[in-house]
């Protein structure tokens, strides 16, 4: 009987022992979220606790995906940080998605594709510091490795030609015109991002035969890229960006001018404390 009871008091004691070591160590299901944490999130949690942190150093799954938005955002992401960061994939890097980075240039795109030629998704949109012939050095350098770049976004990057679009096709090796995210603009003969209308019943289609072409050509509803301006009116917004009407009614409105922003914006809104709209940023300088 005796024995019994200081079988189950060392049971006990030993459960004990367990849990209290475990205490403030993060539940298991939290490591599994890791690698789908955008960069500066990621690096966050690094500094969270001793076991993410060692987590991270010793797991190159997190890093094989590195994106970073730094759309109204203080630039913070140099060609330094970035080598950095990227050197934590040990060459195994897959995917590097670069948003508004306008430190990042020709060079520092360069170093990490030299050193990570695994690279399937490479999406640099609005890094104004890269250039034509950076994506160019950088889209060969992938093609000389057995893995094929799949996509390429480009939008925003000054200066690119016809010449300079036809050589990146010509290295992704690919019928596939959709891989790049630019094309030639019908209208206008220049490279830029080119839509068609989504409106089976567009005016400009059924009288002019095609309704394609690129922003500057063909006015369009930032949310829903119909057309606007042959058919319907435009709805003026904050952002100053088109919107079509049925797009205008249905996003949310300064509180004091009662203009949207579209969702590439939103993130310009200023909450007022005590309010549970929001105050867009020319008003919101005025009430300073």
């Amino acid at each position: 009987m005796d024995m019994n009871i200081s079988h189950e008091t060392n049971i006990k004691e030993h459960q004990t022992n367990q849990d209290s070591s475990n205490i403030g160590q993060p539940h298991e299901s939290l490591y599994l979220v890791l690698s789908y944490l955008p960069l500066f999130e990621l690096l966050t949690m690094a500094q969270v606790c001793t076991s993410f942190n060692d987590t991270l150093n010793n797991d190159i799954l997190p890093w094989l995906n590195i994106v970073v938005d730094e759309k109204g955002r203080k630039s913070r992401l140099s060609d330094e940080i970035l080598m950095n960061i990227a050197s934590r994939a040990m060459g195994r890097l897959k995917t590097l998605v670069l948003v508004n980075c306008v430190k990042i240039t020709d060079d520092g795109l360069q170093n990490v594709i030299a050193n990570n030629r695994g690279i399937n998704k490479l999406h640099v949109p609005q890094c104004l510091s890269l250039t034509a012939e950076g994506i160019i050095r950088a889209v060969t350098t992938l093609n000389q490795h057995t893995v094929v770049l799949k996509t390429l976004k480009i939008n925003g990057i000054f200066n690119i030609t016809k010449e300079h679009l036809q050589t990146l096709h010509s290295l992704l090796k690919s019928d596939d015109r959709s891989s790049i995210d630019v094309e030639i603009c019908p209208k206008c003969d220049e490279v830029r991002m080119v839509y068609d209308c989504p409106l089976e019943t567009c005016e400009r289609k059924r009288t002019k035969g095609s309704c394609r072409g690129c922003t500057f050509c063909v006015l369009r509803c930032e949310e829903c890229r119909k057309c606007v301006g042959f058919d319907d009116e435009e709805s003026e917004a904050a952002c100053e960006d088109t919107l079509c009407e049925e797009c205008w009614i249905q996003l949310p409105k300064c509180s004091y001018c009662n203009k949207p922003y579209c969702n590439r914006h939103a993130y310009r809104q200023c909450v007022l404390p005590g309010s549970s709209g929001f105050v867009c940023e020319a008003c919101c300088s005025k009430i300073d």
